[in-house]
């Protein structure tokens, strides 16, 4: 007998595995019997995070040659499914909450070009780590290397479910309207939300389920 596909979440930036989303996302799955891995990417450290040890990350945690995963993402979570998915045949779908497309034009957008170039001389950024509740800093090289990464749309060819909030001012939706318009495996659902998705959650796990049902037999 085959198994079914795991089912792998990804945290965003500044975030961790133990988030809001990513353990409501776990606790509405295994009452339906489908167990969710939430992996760390604060890899090696958030302080030194980097996209490349993220990606590896997750097609490490897909399992073997033969095995298969749906990868549900948050943020830069989304971002780091979607660029894995390019050319990881394991992937057979994914499900995106507020992908960070653009990551790193957006960065430049929200900091300015002077405080975009102060943070690629001075090579740190101070950010809100949204695991601890703290302040913490983050390298440059980060920024550089999702930069050179993330460029263009990833090409996805999976079937995509996207959810996203009209109210996003951390990634704003247009890029994912841009994103699912030409594609007719992506389906975008628009939510009256910010980038959080705290207030829609009860839709966004609904959503979940109509996504996955063809997986859990529902």
């Amino acid at each position: 007998m085959v198994p079914g596909p795991r089912l792998l979440y990804l945290h965003g930036f500044a975030s961790g595995p133990r988030s809001k989303k990513g353990l409501a996302v776990e606790a509405h799955l295994a009452a339906r019997g489908a167990a969710v891995e939430r992996l760390d990417l604060r890899v090696p450290s958030l302080e030194r995070l980097s996209f490349t040890a993220m990606l590896a990350r997750t097609r490490a945690a897909i399992g073997g040659a033969r095995d298969r995963a749906i990868v549900i993402g948050s943020s830069l979570g989304g971002l780091t499914a979607a660029r894995l998915a390019e050319d990881e045949p394991r992937i057979c779908a994914l499900v995106l909450l507020a992908p960070a497309l653009g990551f790193g034009r957006r960065w430049r957008e929200r900091l300015g070009d002077d405080g975009w170039q102060a943070w690629m001389d001075t090579g740190w950024l101070e950010v809100h780590d949204h695991a601890t509740g703290g302040a913490t800093r983050v390298h440059a090289d980060f920024a550089r290397e999702v930069d050179a990464i993330d460029v263009g749309w990833p090409d996805v060819r999976v079937p995509t479910l996207i959810l996203h909030g009209v109210d996003d001012d951390v990634v704003p939706i247009d890029r994912s309207r841009q994103f699912a318009a030409d594609r007719r495996h992506v389906r975008l659902v628009e939510l009256p939300d910010g980038h959080d998705l705290l207030a829609t959650l009860p839709r966004i796990l609904d959503e979940l389920d109509r996504f996955l049902a063809p997986v859990l037999g529902a």
